[in-house]
């Protein structure tokens, strides 16, 4: 097997001319991206970083990010990307944690550096970086070197690093491309971060393919539709969170987005309403629910992710999956026929991890006999294709009846006055827990109107909210999953 600077140097062999990346007025063909990939090899050299040495980068998605991101996979070295929204206390854990030799950072977050390892800042220290001999066109590390370590969101405490080799990033990638269908020079919106699985994959996919890689530094709807008509962008890879934005936009029904004929979404679910809005608008050719995480890319594959409204299809082209009973023992203990369990993956899988980064107690938690246990809920209907219906640790317990907040979620996301909706359960002395939807207002509506529509859908009656509080927003983390810890906590603004 390739491993990615090899895959790299490939893909220039096979068409230097073909326009590699973009970031505002910049625009580079793959020779000539090459060329400054090799520079920034060199320049990593140049600071005495070696073969499987950790360096950290805390950027946005531009030009600069994504060099590095090649030029570590040609240098052998670990890249190690944050949240460029991160605290400083954040990255000082990750510096540690990470043993990294080295910091990439920029203007915007230039207020949270505090430290003594080597620093380069690309607004200011970029030219100076690269402006010297490139490296040799010649990939250092083996498929089995480690390629980036990424952290988890850590929204139950500290995030966990997971470190990935370049096998199995090569293989997620190429598994991407199969799975989204991508041919040959497919125009990509680079927006999901780099430091997020969902960007990485976006990336090496789009160097695979010889395809043209957007940047777009943070998400703005506005811009991203200006990217979109200015570019033929082809394809769309984002959280729903970002898909419903662009559907908000005042601007959508004035830019041509007829050059996108491929969606896919991955992060979290999908209500149904946005699926119909986004089918309704785009009429893609394909429309690909990926189901996955950081430590192993794939789970399973929805390719007709509007038809099928819930469905997380079958497993991916590297992976194999079981639902176990909540209560197993082991990964044999399979559900009867279409009853709900904990979703486990195999390990073995070309795509996967081998555990996280000096977390014997996450390893304890999540890896057993050969499988991940990923932590969510789900069935199989009478199809084969997996639902995944919560997180257990969402799981609603009112009244001694287990509720999971994505039905619920579903059912109230296609009244045509919400914007947004997420349930969570808050305490009740009676009850343990009650279910409450909070919810955005698209327009005018009230509790009992809401409550109304939940009565004559297929709800079951005893999952439909007591209670619901109108609010601004939704919190979300920085790639737009709802962060359900901050409405129990009451982190929220209510609509005035």
């Amino acid at each position: 097997m390739f491993d990615l600077g090899r895959t790299l140097l490939a893909s220039v062999q096979r068409m230097p001319e073909a326009v590699a990346i973009s970031d505002g007025e910049r625009l580079l063909s793959y020779q000539a991206w090459q060329d400054d990939i090799l520079r920034a090899a060199a320049g990593l050299d140049g600071l005495g970083l070696k073969l499987g040495d950790h360096f950290v980068t805390v950027l946005q998605n531009r030009y600069e990010a994504a060099t590095l991101h090649m030029a570590a996979q040609i240098a052998g070295l670990v890249i190690t990307p944050l949240n460029w929204r991160a605290s400083a206390e954040e990255l000082d854990y990750v510096l540690n944690d990470a043993g990294a030799k080295a910091i990439v950072f920029e203007d915007a977050t230039a207020d949270i550096i505090d430290t003594d390892i080597t620093r380069i800042n690309v607004d200011r220290d970029w030219d100076g970086f690269i402006d010297r001999l490139p490296a040799d066109a010649l990939g250092r590390a083996t498929v089995v070197d480690k390629s980036l370590m990424l952290y988890t969101s850590g929204t139950t405490g500290r995030g966990k690093g997971v470190p990935r080799t370049q096998g199995a990033e090569r293989a997620a990638a190429l598994a991407h491309v199969a799975q989204n269908q991508y041919g040959r020079g497919e125009i990509t919106l680079g927006v999901m971060p780099l430091y997020h699985t969902m960007g990485v994959r976006s990336l090496l996919a789009s160097v695979m393919i010889n395809g043209h890689f957007v940047c777009q530094r943070r998400y703005d709807p506005r811009e991203a539709l200006s990217l979109i008509a200015e570019h033929r962008i082809t394809n769309l890879y984002l959280v729903p969170t970002l898909y419903h934005d662009l559907l908000a936009s005042p601007f959508f029904a004035d830019v041509d987005t007829g050059s996108v004929r491929k969606l896919g979404f991955a992060g979290q679910a999908m209500t149904d309403g946005l699926l119909q809005d986004l089918e309704a608008a785009f009429q893609p050719e394909l429309f690909v629910n990926h189901y996955g995480s950081s430590e192993i890319y794939t789970f399973t594959i929805e390719p007709n992710a509007a038809a099928k409204p819930g469905s997380a299809g079958k497993a991916g082209l590297n992976q194999e999956i079981r639902i176990i009973t909540l209560d197993a023992a082991g990964p044999d203990e399979l559900v009867d026929g279409q009853k709900e369990g904990q979703i486990i993956a195999a390990l073995d899988g070309d795509e996967s991890f081998s555990g996280y980064w000096n977390r014997p107690d996450a390893d304890e938690k999540s890896l057993h006999d050969g499988w991940y246990y990923t932590g969510d809920i789900g069935y199989r209907d009478g199809d084969g294709d997996i639902f995944v219906t919560g997180r257990v640790d969402d799981m609603i317990i009112s009244g001694g009846e287990n509720i999971l907040p994505v039905e619920i979620e579903s059912v109230l996301s296609l009244h045509p006055n919400v914007g947004e909706v997420a349930v969570v359960g808050l305490p009740d002395p009676r009850w343990g827990q009650v279910v409450t939807a909070f919810i955005v207002r698209r327009d005018d509506v009230g509790q009992e109107e809401l409550d109304a529509w939940c009565l004559q859908s297929d709800l079951p009656p005893f999952k439909r909210p007591r209670g619901y509080v109108f609010i601004r927003e939704v919190p979300k983390s920085p790639v737009g999953k709802i962060l359900r810890r901050l409405l129990v906590d009451g982190e929220y603004t209510v609509e005035a």
